[in-house]
């Protein structure tokens, strides 16, 4: 497995749209709170959130061929089959079916940071600290606000072993903590 180090020269190298940054980051933080609640290798599940979406700037929208670019550019990195396996996982129009607690545990924490971005971007102070998970439960109901996240792929939380609750107050909790480096 590379180290985070290297993880961050691999995003950088072919992902440069900041946003797009800002989403791996988000994904990383979470990811790694996931691992630790489940007993994962933490740091393992923060590299693989951080470089799950590193082609979208290759493929250009793509989504045919996004996640497939990653896993042929990540196959020489030293990845576990596994790890490979949930990048391409997480993108439904690539085949590639979810079925293990990693491939639930990925969808689930990249969808919900789109969902929690969101939510901060509509308060007063624009902060993820400002944001309940009561916030994130009403609006997990509204389908036209921020109707681009896919919420059955937040709710793959349960299938990863976390209950829905549980998991908006980790992600929100890890988001909180990078807020500076996740919303200008």
């Amino acid at each position: 497995m590379i180290n985070r180090e290297k993880a961050f020269e691999l995003l950088h190298k072919h992902l440069i749209t900041e946003n797009l940054r800002r989403h791996c980051l988000a994904s990383s933080v979470v990811m790694k709170a996931v691992a630790q609640k489940l007993g994962q290798p933490a740091e393992d599940w923060e590299i693989l959130g951080l470089l799950h979406d590193m082609d979208l700037d290759i493929t250009k929208g793509d989504m045919k061929s996004h996640a497939r670019v990653a896993v042929d550019l990540l196959s020489s990195e030293g990845l576990p089959e596994d790890y490979l396996h949930a990048i391409l996982a997480h993108n439904e129009e690539s085949g590639a079916k979810r079925s293990s607690v990693l491939d639930h545990a990925l969808a689930a924490s990249e969808s919900i940071t789109g969902l929690i971005v969101a939510c901060a971007m509509v308060y007063p102070d624009r902060k993820i600290s400002s944001v309940k998970t009561k916030s994130i439960a009403k609006r997990m109901k509204e389908k036209r606000f921020a109707e681009s996240v896919s919420r059955e792929n937040i709710l793959e939380c349960e299938k990863a072993g976390i209950p829905f609750t549980e998991f908006v107050d980790l992600a929100l909790a890890a988001m909180s903590s990078i807020e500076d480096k996740l919303i200008n």
